[in-house]
């Protein structure tokens, strides 16, 4: 049974930083592309990050700059960086292993 579990969201002021975590079981996670998607109320789910099984990164433009994607293969996580929050980060965040399976998301408000 495949699970993606994400952790680490919560409310933060704007300016702030936050981390996020995503650990996955029942896949081979390092051959697995990782990407972290969210999804505001009443907006389409978008991308923010991915990294492929090889480390290459990419970032919606929207966060290039400010959020870093990493992965760690011997513990089976994918991380989400996020400084410098703006109001408009606030979404709920799902972790996603390419081309497959979605977390339960973890919501991030940016809000004074």
């Amino acid at each position: 049974q495949v699970q993606l579990v994400e952790s680490g969201g919560g409310l933060v002021q704007p300016g702030g930083s936050l981390r996020l975590s995503c650990v996955a079981s029942g896949i081979n996670f390092r051959f697995y592309g990782m990407a972290w998607y969210r999804q505001a109320p009443g907006a389409q789910r978008e991308l923010v990050a991915r990294i492929t099984s090889g480390s290459i990164t990419n970032y919606a433009e929207s966060v290039k700059g400010r959020f870093t994607i990493s992965r760690d293969n011997a513990k089976n996580m994918v991380f989400l960086r996020m400084e410098s929050l703006k109001p408009e980060d606030t979404a709920v965040y799902y972790c996603y292993a390419d081309s497959a399976y979605w977390g339960q998301g973890t919501q991030v408000t940016v809000s004074s």
